[in-house]
């Protein structure tokens, strides 16, 4: 499992960028980012290489971050390979509340991250069916 960390910010210029600074200025080393937002606020997810120092450090500069467990894979980059993770997910009862993509560190596959309302369960129903995990040391 990977820790994720979820930042609240106000969706307006300098924002991102003042989240960017503190982790920084944190030594914080950003390895995969999603932003979603909503007129008025935004929800930035990280992986990062220290996230409770992360989290610390933006909770420091009036931050509101909060860190999940998220489970991370990687598939080849085929047709199908996603569908095929999905689906078996789905057949054992584990719902994705949400996922995004890692940067690839080999271009002959994709590494995906997922948010899930169990991620030991998930984490053991992937490895079990073979697919690669995304160690913490793997992430960073």
């Amino acid at each position: 499992m990977l820790k994720q960390i979820s930042i609240f910010v106000e969706n307006k210029a300098g924002r991102l960028c003042a989240v960017m600074e503190t982790l920084a200025a944190a030594k914080i080393d950003v390895r995969a980012m999603t932003i979603a937002d909503t007129s008025e606020f935004g929800i930035v997810r990280l992986i990062v290489n220290d996230a409770e120092k992360a989290a610390g450090a933006l909770r420091e500069n009036n931050f509101t971050a909060k860190i999940t467990e998220v489970i991370a894979f990687t598939i080849p980059d085929h047709f199908g390979a996603l569908y095929d993770v999905i689906k078996l997910l789905g057949e054992n009862g584990v719902n994705i509340e949400y996922s995004y993509s890692l940067m690839g560190k080999n271009q002959s596959e994709a590494d995906i991250v997922v948010k899930v309302g169990d991620a030991e369960k998930a984490g053991k129903i992937l490895s079990g069916a073979g697919v690669k995990l995304i160690s913490p040391n793997d992430a960073v």
